[in-house]
Parts: structure tokens; C-alpha cells; sequence
């Protein structure tokens, strides 16, 4: 399943840990604080129990959105959608 994480976290060494969490799930960072990528049910279960292990849920926030493919083409990206420096080609050619 298509999922995207977003997070906004105050502390840098929170923010990283929450990041590298996401890329030792298979995700692809395509903003600075957004996570792309194809995780199953499970997967989605435990990225969500470490988040909530690492986060300060007092002041940081950590989205989780699932979705289908047939609502993923259904996303509009406008302007500079993702940061060149962050996304790799690979990543633009599997889901766009």
C-alpha cells in the first residue's frame, strides 16, 4: 500500500531518528520532512509504535497516510513538488 509519512518534529535529533525509522522501512524522502513509499499493513503497524516511541507527543507530530493507488493518481502536485536533491530519479519513475 502507497504510503506517505509527514512529520513535523522540534527536536533535530528526534527529527532524524523519525527519518531514519522511515528509510529502514524502504521509504523514500521526498521533502525534507516527507516519506513516500509501498508498506503492508504490518509494517504501517510498527513504523507507528517506533514513531510514538521516539517523538515527544506533547510538541511533535507524526501523519501516516495509507492510500490506494487509484487515489494516489489522483494526487496534484503543483510547482516544485519534490526537492530534486532528495528525490532520485528511481523514485519519480515508480510512482509517477
Amino acid at each position: 500500500m502507497l504510503t506517505w509519512v509527514i512529520y513535523d518534529i522540534v527536536n533535530d535529533k528526534t527529527r532524524t531518528k523519525v527519518a531514519k525509522a522511515c528509510k529502514n522501512k524502504g521509504l523514500y524522502r521526498v521533502q525534507k520532512s516527507a516519506f513516500l513509499g509501498t508498506l503492508n499493513r504490518n509494517q504501517i503497524d510498527e513504523l507507528k509504535i517506533m514513531c510514538e516511541d521516539i517523538i515527544n507527543t506533547e510538541e511533535d507530530s507524526v501523519y501516516i497516510f495509507p492510500m490506494c493507488e487509484d487515489d494516489f493518481k489522483k494526487v496534484k502536485l503543483l510547482g516544485q513538488a519534490f526537492d530534486k536533491k532528495l528525490v532520485s530519479a528511481e523514485l519519480l519513475e515508480k510512482f509517477f
